[in-house]
């Protein structure tokens, strides 16, 4: 329980915090960086930084219904973003001393805006062509939830890294699409768990997990992973191709690459291979290619992408998507495959760019997915949108190249 005396001071400086982001809202794509480096100051506790962390993303999910708010009043402001934050330990006592007997928030945004006296959209109006089903419910309400934490677990390390989160007194969910995977109910720092040093899984929200599970790979085979990042599906894959199978990975971000390979050690697979280059030559059973994206799939998880994005942006992306697939896709041998994906869920980087691959490139055919896990498929590749499963929202689609 907060107590009341500290209430004040908590508004002020939440208040505060969200004045100094006011000017980067629109422009800073690395504005999670920026809210920590201000959290780190020696002026919270763990305790405040969880509970500013939390009001701040609120602010940032709900920054339309926010704004039209603090025109009127900054307390009102102030007390919808206590009402709309999650439900946590470090914000109860917040809540409670702001909105004391008022509801708890509706699962509808239109019930939410109604309560608050508010007719905003929530998300830029421009997008709507691009995703039509972010803007009705269910994908409305799932784009407005906080992240759940899911993590893929380690064939053979279920059962172990289950009993360990008993023990600290974590509950956990297995989604029957996916045994492998798992989500926490509970806040917890995953980090600071043995079953985290030694490997035995990964932090991945169930979505990304879907990627590579609606191709169903076969064990056995070299793959290359084009577009590797911190190795989140690089660890995926190769654990799905097994000791008998080798995945190639290659990031143009050195520091992604060092973060890999720190995972990959952990892990202990010894059947990756980072490269400093993609070869020039030879072909691979299969080449994935998670192309960077407007990340459009993860505004719940990072909210500030909403308001510095635009259609220039998503443009951008889609021609640099067409360039890194014509050069990939050079390295597939005659009957193997060729995996795209983006957590994006704008057409103009999912289906239009598959669309203009295809095109140029006759020897490939698209493939349908080997499972589809409910989500809408067509011929381009699957959508796994936020509301189907709680996850982030992204796109896959496997082609085959047969001469």
């Amino acid at each position: 329980m907060t107590s009341a005396s500290i209430v004040p001071n908590q508004q002020r400086t939440f208040l505060r915090l969200w004045g100094h982001l006011q000017p980067h809202l629109s422009s800073d794509r690395n504005l999670p960086a920026r809210i920590q480096k201000a959290l780190r100051h020696r002026e919270f506790g763990a305790r405040d930084r969880r509970l500013y962390r939390e009001l701040l993303y609120t602010a940032l999910r709900y920054r339309p219904w926010i704004a039209e708010l603090a025109a009127r009043s900054p307390d009102e402001a102030v007390r919808a973003v206590a009402w709309l934050a999650a439900d946590l330990p470090a914000t109860r006592g917040f809540r409670e001393a702001l909105v004391p007997g008022w509801p708890s928030p509706p699962e509808s945004t239109a019930a939410r805006a109604r309560h608050l006296g508010t007719s905003r959209e929530l998300l830029p109006d421009w997008f709507r062509a691009h995703c039509a089903a972010a803007f009705v419910p269910p994908d409305l309400e799932a784009l407005h939830r906080r992240t759940p934490l899911w993590i893929r677990l380690q064939p053979e390390a279920g059962e172990r890294v289950r009993a360990e989160f008993l023990q600290q007194g974590w509950r956990v969910r297995t989604p029957e699409v996916e045994p492998g995977a798992c989500e926490v109910l509970a806040e917890a720092d995953l980090t600071s768990t043995q079953g985290y040093r030694e490997g035995r899984f990964e932090i991945q929200d169930l979505g990304s997990q879907l990627i590579l599970a609606s191709a169903a790979l076969a064990p056995g085979g070299s793959w290359l992973d084009a577009c590797a990042g911190a190795g989140g599906k690089t660890l995926q894959l190769a654990s799905l191709l097994g000791p008998e199978g080798r995945v190639d990975a290659f990031d143009v971000r050195v520091g992604a690459m060092a973060e890999l390979l720190r995972r990959t050690r952990r892990g202990g697979y010894a059947n990756i291979r980072p490269l400093a280059q993609v070869p020039a030559e030879g072909l691979y059973d299969g080449v994935l290619v998670d192309a960077p994206c407007s990340g459009s799939g993860t505004w719940r998880r990072a909210p500030h992408l909403k308001w510095c994005t635009g259609p220039a942006d998503i443009t951008a992306h889609a021609a640099l998507q067409r360039e890194l697939l014509a050069r990939f896709s050079r390295l597939v041998r005659p009957g193997g495959r060729l995996v795209y994906a983006t957590c994006s869920l704008s057409r103009q980087e999912n289906q239009e760019v598959i669309a203009a691959f295809l095109a140029a490139h006759p020897g490939f055919s698209a493939a349908p997915p080997a499972r589809t896990f409910g989500c809408p498929a067509d011929a381009g590749g699957l959508t796994i949108l936020p509301a189907i499963h709680d996850t982030d929202g992204f796109f896959v689609s496997t082609m085959r190249r047969f001469r």
